[in-house]
């Protein structure tokens, strides 16, 4: 039993040793996992980048991990488990990093730990580091506290503060701001630069102009920034183009400055630029006016007027083409002006429209005489006819204003194109009126120049060629003669005792014979023969191309006799006119344009002679007139030594104040037995011969002598006028005859004015001018005979240094009825106001002239309305009466 029981206990005592065992082999696995556990607590709080400490409720340390020594400058082995809060203090205080004393730490320290709540707080330490303290309480007592240096931070946050001011005040700058690196790449940029480039500021940070515009502009930006780099030399207020993000072109004034570091090294480039698009929209608007403006003034063609003026407003607006349509003659149709930017083939097709109530928006204005503005054409009834027209070009608006003269008539129309549909706004409604009022003078200065021009080149009562032009056709018809083996036929005309119609019926009447007979001449000849009136009752007809046949020719002048002898009614009248005709062909009966004239002429004289109503072909015995010429020209250069000429005087008025300012010299030959003989008789013939330098020599001084004695009778001093031929012009003594004359005769030079005529002067332009300028400087006065006849050029006018301009007699005659006549007079006078010239009316004979001058504010009159020429004696008794005086002795 014994045996048994010791048996039992060693069973018991070995199952026991086993459990014991096994137990231990447990509680060493646990310890062993609970120890890896902790080390990697231990290694993971180690790793935290923040210092952590846990104290439980009796303020001892359990555990803290490296970062906290750390931060605090504490050796990580002093800090040992179990120790308190006021030893760490110490340590604290011995490495310097405490933010306040012992006991102050600990009252701080207690304080926070009574609370039951977060906390988290800053702390500067003496070493000037920010120190964020964060505490958490433990579950049944104790606390866990969190440390984390943030002084980089600070000042992280705030020079991220400090920048994002910076960019909030640069934003709020409106113009361009930015700063580029050395490689021109942006460090900086504004709001409104990002925004023009459809980003946002903080995408504009490392791009470069390549990545912003076209090539060409990047390259001209990256190389003058580079320029500006290299040289450190600032770029101040140039003005650069460039492209938005819209396609938006816009100029810029842009200054750039270099950057330089502390060793005056340059790192990059500030820049600032303000839109001046406006601005220099409106400078160009200025300048292209003075352009244009200075191309109307110098008679520039007006298709090149009106294209600079389309291409100028076309420049200052977006999306809009301009076009301008001219009314014809007929006041029925438009035809192309300009239009630079318009669909060529639209343009050709709207050409020549006839206006109406119901065509476009041009028909229209042009026919309603008032602005309309079509805002979508594929909608208004006005485009309904001209819809399909339009379409392939795309234009959805069109905004039409009539061009006006000074006097309200059309002249044309303005339209504005765009693809859009809208009204025009507030700018381009100004652009409107200033474009309109621009090319209304531009239309009606071109008007008013070919009315000039024709007027100078036609007659002004048939509107037939005048002399001026009959030179040039039939030298033209000559060359082509000579080169084609064909005839020439110039005809001379002269009315039959057409001063009785005048005599007896008046002036209108005799006007309207002969514009009855030029239009009849015309519609007997071709198109390419030219009708020439030479004036009073004589015409010259130029038969172009003629084949070599009398009987033709003779043909051609007894439909013009038959022509002219139909019955004219003038008024209560019925006229039957006729005519002498003479006839001279080329080749047979001369070979030049003066010999042809001079035998046509003498042949005409021969029907005359043979009782009128006839014509007469060119014979050499009507020659025999030659005779007689040769023979007064010996006479004229005898006339001279026997003193046969002498000076009468026809006194030129002020239209203001009524008083006489100066006389014309006009001289008269004395014939011992043909009698007073006018000088348009003998003038020319002393012209050809090269008599005229003589007697103009003697003119000259006789008028200077008489004026000189006027002054000496004390009578108030005047203007003696002299006018000068081409011959004398064309001397080279000219200047010492004027001066001769002056010293002898005593006169002082402002008181002597010489006349030129406008066909003398554009002879030689330069030469012309030469001379003037010459008599100029002596303080000789200077006019302009017969303005308005000639050939002169308006923009050489400016340049000629004359004081006077004399609208010849034969736009006076018919002032007071002739709205042709009237238009050149009020011309003339209004371009010699411009000029600051005086201009001067001859011929002046009725108050209903007086009057027309009086309103358009003509300066002078000269005519039988004052006064015939007279004698010196005459001159005097004139300016005795305006004193108040007596009739002076002879």
């Amino acid at each position: 039993m014994e045996t048994a029981g010791q048996t039992h206990l060693a069973t018991l005592s070995q199952l026991a040793v086993a459990s014991y065992e096994t137990l231990e082999r447990e509680l060493r696995a646990t310890i062993a996992v609970l120890e890896a556990q902790a080390r990697r607590f231990e290694m993971a709080i180690d790793n935290i980048p923040q210092g952590i400490c846990f104290f439980d409720v009796d303020e001892r340390l359990i555990l803290c991990n490296r970062r906290y020594a750390q931060i605090y400058g504490i050796a990580p082995d002093k800090l040992q488990t179990g120790m308190t809060l006021a030893d760490i203090v110490e340590h604290l205080l011995a490495a310097g990093t405490s933010a306040m004393d012992g006991p102050a730490y600990l009252a701080f320290a207690r304080s926070i730990n009574s609370g039951t709540s977060s906390r988290t707080w800053s702390t500067e330490l003496k070493d000037g580091r920010t120190i964020q303290v964060g505490r958490q309480p433990i579950p049944g007592g104790g606390w866990v506290s969190t440390h984390e240096d943030v002084t980089e931070l600070a000042a992280s946050r705030v020079m991220v503060s400090e920048r994002v001011s910076l960019q909030a005040l640069i934003d709020w700058v409106p113009d361009y701001l930015w700063v580029k690196d050395s490689e021109s790449r942006f460090v900086v940029a504004n709001k409104a630069l990002a925004a023009d480039h459809g980003r946002d500021p903080s995408e504009m940070i490392g791009l470069n102009d390549f990545e912003l515009h076209a090539p060409e502009l990047a390259r001209r930006f990256r190389a003058s920034e580079q320029d500006l780099l290299r040289s450190g030399q600032p770029m101040v207020d140039k003005e650069e183009f460039i492209v938005d993000a819209s396609g938006t072109g816009k100029w810029l004034s842009s200054t750039k400055v270099p950057l330089r570091n502390a060793e005056d090294e340059i790192f990059g480039l500030i820049g600032i630029a303000r839109d001046i698009t406006a601005r220099k929209q409106a400078d160009d608007l200025r300048d292209g006016q003075a352009h244009i403006l200075e191309m109307i003034a110098t008679s520039a063609p007006l298709p090149e007027v009106l294209e600079r003026l389309m291409r100028l407003i076309e420049s200052q607006l977006s999306g809009i083409v301009g076009s301008v349509l001219l009314l014809d003659k007929d006041g029925a149709h438009l035809h192309h002006g300009a239009a630079p930017s318009l669909a060529k083939e639209y343009t050709h097709a709207i050409d020549g429209t006839r206006i109406g109530p119901k065509v476009g928006s041009c028909g229209t204005a042009a026919y309603r005489r008032e602005p309309v503005i079509v805002t979508d054409i594929v909608s208004d009834p006005l485009w309904e006819d001209f819809r399909d027209l339009v379409r392939p070009y795309g234009y959805r608006s069109c905004w039409s204003t009539p061009i006006l003269s000074h006097t309200g008539v059309v002249l044309g129309v303005f339209a504005m194109y765009s693809k859009t549909v809208r009204e025009p706004t507030k700018a381009e409604s100004n652009l409107i009126d200033f474009t309109t009022r621009i090319a209304g003078i531009a239309i009606e200065r071109k008007l008013a120049e070919d009315r000039i021009h024709f007027m100078a080149n036609h007659d002004a009562l048939t509107g037939l060629p005048n002399r001026a032009l009959l030179g040039d056709r039939l030298s033209q018809a000559i060359l082509y003669a000579q080169r084609y083996g064909r005839w020439v036929s110039v005809v001379f005309i002269d009315l039959d005792n057409f001063k009785l119609v005048n005599d007896t019926l008046g002036h209108n009447a005799g006007d309207m014979l002969l514009k009855a007979v030029a239009s009849r001449m015309v519609e007997c000849v071709r198109a390419t023969d030219t009708v020439v009136r030479l004036g009073g009752d004589e015409f010259v007809v130029v038969l172009f191309d003629q084949d070599p046949n009398v009987d033709l020719v003779a043909a051609t002048l007894q439909k013009i006799r038959t022509a002219i002898a139909e019955p004219v009614c003038l008024g209560e009248h019925h006229i039957r006119a006729t005519a002498s005709m003479g006839v001279a062909n080329y080749p047979d009966d001369g070979a030049t344009t003066d010999v042809l004239l001079a035998n046509a002429d003498a042949a005409m004289y021969r029907a005359k002679e043979l009782g009128r109503d006839n014509f007469q072909f060119y014979a050499p015995e009507f020659n025999a007139t030659a005779q007689e010429k040769f023979l007064l020209q010996e006479e004229l250069r005898n006339a001279l030594a026997r003193a046969e000429f002498t000076l009468l005087y026809q006194p030129q008025v002020d239209l203001r104040s009524g008083n006489v300012f100066a006389a014309e010299a006009l001289i008269r030959w004395n014939h011992p037995s043909l009698g007073l003989i006018a000088p348009m008789k003998f003038i020319p013939m002393a012209e050809e011969t090269g008599l005229i330098v003589p007697i103009g020599d003697w003119v000259l001084h006789e008028a200077c002598r008489q004026n000189k004695a006027w002054q000496d009778a004390g009578l108030p001093p005047l203007v003696v006028c002299v006018n000068v031929s081409a011959r004398q012009f064309k001397e080279k003594n000219l200047i010492s005859r004027v001066v001769d004359a002056l010293t002898n005769s005593g006169l002082d030079v402002k008181y002597l004015e010489l006349e030129v005529t406008e066909s003398l002067i554009m002879q030689n332009v330069e030469m012309a001018v030469a001379t003037m300028n010459q008599l100029q400087s002596l303080g000789v006065q200077i006019s302009i005979d017969d303005f308005g006849t000639g050939y002169s050029s308006l923009s050489a006018l400016k340049t000629f240094p004359v004081a006077r301009l004399k609208i010849d007699k034969s736009f006076i005659n018919d002032l007071a009825t002739d709205e042709n006549d009237q238009a050149v007079a009020s011309a003339v006078i209004s371009l010699g106001q411009k000029l600051n010239l005086r201009v001067i009316a001859e011929g002046v004979e009725t108050d209903d002239q007086i009057a027309f001058l009086r309103k358009n504010n003509c300066d002078e009159m000269q005519g039988y309305h004052f006064s015939k020429p007279v004698s010196a004696h005459g001159i005097a008794r004139l300016l005795y009466k305006e004193q108040g005086g007596h009739t002076p002795p002879e």
